[in-house]
């Protein structure tokens, strides 16, 4: 008897240990590291009725990717020759932009092959342009690409800020050019990313969310922490979870290539140590336009546009043609 009680006591003894132990481990300061779920083209790609992101599709094949931020996201150099030829069959553009609606007569979050410019009918080259002919060049026969953009050039970081972007478009001291803008993104561009986002999720699954943004922003402290609340508000909004949607967050021009916002690509290095599914993609060895300090030339944008790509297929667990 005394045998059994001892033993007894001694199980309870190591299980508070064990409980103390794990207890002790945890450090609430510093942020959890979060492993991105690789891509699987057999069974993460064929989601059945009760798919988080409420896709249907018996055979899903769309690998949707949201993109927002400014003038660089956007696309400043115009589009040439080579980036108009062989564009692949396989990548999609959803139109989101009021002024696109009119323009290719068709509705509105309805998709139209990615033929250049991907933004707004007026813009230019983008990153995402690259970003998905690369990943095509390296998914499985048989796979798309998608991409949803709400970019805005000028924009601060608060223009994509759920509980402010509202009062951001509706101030009066903007000049009529930016309200424009705005005003095609019916002057609360996160409701129109989400609700474009959730369109989208109809016939394809979210992979993730690329980022260029900062320029306006230039070396503010503060700016990854909003980025974070920004990435964490489309995770809730959208139903998704970072394992499976990471952030890829592009760098500013250069010093050595006359960048005039260098500075914040220290703050932009930082990002992963807020958001441990961020991904930092470098700028460098990027051109820029030679007009104004803030803007990539086309190449430079095609070659940025890749490295999201390379970081997004690594992720993915593609392996990547060189």
């Amino acid at each position: 008897m005394s045998i059994k009680i001892t033993m007894k006591r001694i199980f309870y003894l190591l299980a508070f240990l064990s409980v103390f132990s794990l207890g002790a481990c945890k450090d609430d300061d510093e942020p959890q590291k979060v492993e991105y779920k690789p891509y699987s083209s057999t069974e993460d790609n064929k989601p059945n009725t009760t798919d988080p992101q409420n896709n249907t599709n018996t055979e899903t094949t769309l690998n949707v990717f949201l993109c927002f931020g400014q003038s660089n996201m956007e696309g400043n150099a115009a589009v040439e020759d080579v980036d108009r030829n062989n564009v692949p069959s396989g990548m999609k553009n959803m139109i989101v932009a009021n002024c696109d609606v009119t323009n290719y007569s068709a509705a509105r979050y309805s998709w139209r092959k990615a033929n250049p410019p991907l933004a707004r009918f007026n813009t230019g080259l983008t990153p995402a342009d690259y970003f998905g002919r690369t990943m095509l060049e390296n998914l499985p026969s048989g796979q798309e690409i998608g991409i949803v953009m709400v970019a805005i050039g000028g924009a601060d970081i608060e223009a994509f800020e759920k509980d402010r972007c509202e009062a951001y478009c509706g101030r009066t001291d903007f000049d009529g050019w930016y309200k424009n803008y705005l005003a095609e993104y019916d002057n609360n561009p996160y409701l129109t990313l989400v609700t474009a986002a959730k369109e989208a999720q109809k016939s394809g699954v979210i992979r993730g969310i690329l980022l260029h943004q900062g320029e306006t922003n230039n070396c503010q402290q503060d700016w990854p922490k909003r980025v974070k609340k920004i990435y964490e508000d489309l995770l809730t909004d959208l139903n998704l979870t970072a394992e499976d949607c990471p952030l890829l967050a592009g760098e500013m021009l250069h010093k050595e290539n006359n960048g005039i916002c260098y500075g914040h690509n220290e703050v932009i290095a930082t990002l992963p140590n807020v958001i441990p599914t961020a991904h930092v993609i470098s700028s460098e060895g990027c051109e820029g336009n030679g007009v104004d300090g803030f803007h990539f030339c086309a190449e430079g944008y095609r070659i940025i546009g890749k490295r999201y790509a390379q970081t997004m297929l690594k992720l993915m667990g593609v392996d990547i043609t060189e």
